[in-house]
């Protein structure tokens, strides 16, 4: 498939196979945009498939001259339990248009909603960018994003920090724990075992071992894992994303003991430090739903909340899929899987959230 839509002096194409100099087209695309994500690249979007199985397109726009003046990433989720979905970026939390002008926001909108109606997808989910025109939906006020600038050096670093969140800090310090950073087969086995028993938990389905494992590869250089361990035994872990000098903890989370010996503090301070001594100018604590304990916590590190947009269009008479785990309608159900043994939810649930999108 490689169908080509003429609109004035924009053509846009759909990109479904992984050619190498196309990807590496939308690669520095990407890397020269500002407002460019983790979430746009190849290597998350690729990996997103091959990992849960759902197929991938781009949607690029281009001018008369071949130059690329925007792109759409897109997931093509299928669930039964959750529905069908176009989304950019699956399994993320940003992604939508990076594009040059509004012509080809535009443009690229009009054709993920050509696309959707084409192929029976009756919601596109833009999670981040612009929002188009008035057909698609502008949902604010559910999330906000946090990000702040790294300081100078570590003693800086703990001085930025508010007093009551730089206290536990200290504990944290104090408790003996030591601090590793990774991509190898123990900093994998450690982090999805700390992950999986973290989302139990909260109450949700853990992602598929395999989406983690195709991100460290397809990253590269630009993921790690950082565990933290208290007399050898892993009790914090975080996977984290690098793109223009900014680090994001993506999949990150503690074990029962984590609290007591205040390893989530600890992980998080680590890695600030770890990120400034890789050339990181940012740390982006990545988005929070208004209301929330993760909400309130990254307030209580000094980081201020930027509110986020999503562009959502659905077909008429369709509802949009709600996937949300703070939806009331799954309150009893997150009750109900918190309550699962841990080794019943990590064989159940990568197949529940496989489909999440």
């Amino acid at each position: 498939m490689n169908m080509a839509f003429k609109l004035k002096s924009l053509t846009v194409r759909v990109l479904d196979r992984p050619d190498a100099k196309e990807l590496a087209r939308i690669e520095a695309f990407v890397s020269a945009c500002p407002e460019g994500t983790a979430f746009h690249r190849p290597a998350w979007v690729l990996s997103v498939s091959k990992a849960c199985g759902h197929e991938w397109r781009y949607l690029l726009a281009e001018d008369d001259s071949g130059a690329l003046q925007g792109i759409l990433p897109l997931n093509l989720i299928h669930s039964a339990l959750f529905g069908r979905a176009l989304v950019s970026s699956g399994f993320a939390v940003g992604g939508g248009i990076l594009a040059n002008s509004d012509q080809a926001i535009q443009s690229l909108a009009d054709e993920a909603w050509n696309f959707a109606e084409r192929y029976s997808f009756p919601t596109v989910e833009l999670r981040g960018g612009p929002v188009p025109d008035h057909q698609w939906q502008n949902k604010q006020g559910v999330y906000a994003g946090f990000v702040n600038p790294l300081a100078e050096d570590e003693e800086s670093q703990l001085l930025a920090i508010p007093c009551k969140q730089r206290a536990e800090i200290r504990k944290g310090l104090a408790n003996g724990l030591t601090v590793r950073v990774g991509t190898g087969e123990q900093d994998r086995a450690d982090h999805y075992a700390v992950y999986a028993e973290s989302v139990r938990n909260l109450g949700t389905p853990v992602f598929p071992k395999a989406l983690f494992e195709e991100i460290l590869d397809g990253f590269g250089e630009d993921a790690d894992i950082l565990t933290v361990l208290h007399d050898g035994k892993p009790v914090a872990s975080v996977l984290s994303l690098y793109h223009q000098q900014t680090v994001m903890p993506y999949w990150g989370g503690g074990t029962w003991d984590a609290r007591r010996f205040r390893a989530n503090d600890i992980m998080y301070f680590s890695l600030m430090n770890h990120a400034r001594e890789r050339g990181c100018h940012k740390f982006d604590f990545g988005r929070s739903k208004y209301g929330t304990g993760a909400f309130s916590f990254k307030k209580n590190w000094g980081f201020e909340p930027e509110p986020l947009s999503y562009a959502i269009r659905t077909a008429d008479g369709e509802e949009a899929r709600d996937v949300n785990p703070l939806s009331p309608k799954y309150r009893a159900k997150i009750a109900l899987w918190q309550r699962l043994p841990l080794p019943v939810a990590n064989l159940v649930g990568p197949m529940i959230a496989k489909g999440l999108g």
